[in-house]
């Protein structure tokens, strides 16, 4: 039996995109909130995520460990804010969900500059992450119906960038050659080392 691990992002990616999708197709007006993007939200894209999260810590991956953990989590807060409600407990004040977004989007923002060094794919996921969590910021504050259904169109466009990802890495390792292309790093791992190294010389 073979000691090596598998690569456990195609699933954490696909937990994070088939639930974005979901939750956006509300976001855009086309569907209410109801139970199976709750049910989504806890189960593949909350605690799929969290577990994905753990298996890359095991395989020593900062990144991936960050952020799959936390978006993992970030769906079971997200779910619980719907559903805690309901059971009694207080809802939060008007416009405060708009700071939660925002410090959501700030994180994000900062994954994508770690992001650089890898595939352009996974750069569009970020990058598209963090411009949903400030264009539903934005919508929270307003109640600007225009801005939600854009937020909710953005957020489908990166939910299915995910998934692309995520079957991009599976059907690429499974075939052992390009099936489907995911772009080169914009920085290498020796640019980015190196620039730090020169500020301080300077």
């Amino acid at each position: 039996m073979s000691n090596k691990l598998a690569n456990p992002a195609p699933l954490g990616l696909m937990g994070f995109g088939m639930t974005t999708v979901l939750l956006n197709i509300h976001n855009a007006g086309f569907f209410p909130m109801d139970s199976m993007i709750l049910a989504m939200g806890i189960f593949y894209g909350g605690l799929g995520q969290v577990i994905v999260g753990i298996m890359c810590f095991k395989r020593g991956d900062t990144f991936g460990t960050t952020a799959f953990t936390s978006y993992g989590l970030f769906w079971l807060t997200l779910v619980g804010l719907v559903v805690m409600p309901g059971m009694g407990q207080a809802a939060s004040p008007a416009g405060f969900m708009a700071w939660y977004l925002i410090l959501w989007g700030v994180f994000t923002g900062f994954m994508f500059i770690g992001s650089l060094r890898y595939p352009v794919a996974k750069q569009v996921i970020f990058g598209s992450l963090t411009i949903l969590f400030f264009l539903l910021a934005a919508h929270e504050m307003t109640g600007n119906h225009t801005l939600g259904f854009i937020a909710g169109i953005e957020g489908i466009f990166c939910g299915a960038s995910a998934i692309y990802f995520a079957m991009a890495q599976l059907l690429n390792a499974e075939y052992g050659r390009v099936i489907l292309p995911v772009g080169r790093p914009t920085l290498s791992a020796t640019v980015a080392a190196e620039a730090p190294a020169k500020q301080v010389a300077a």
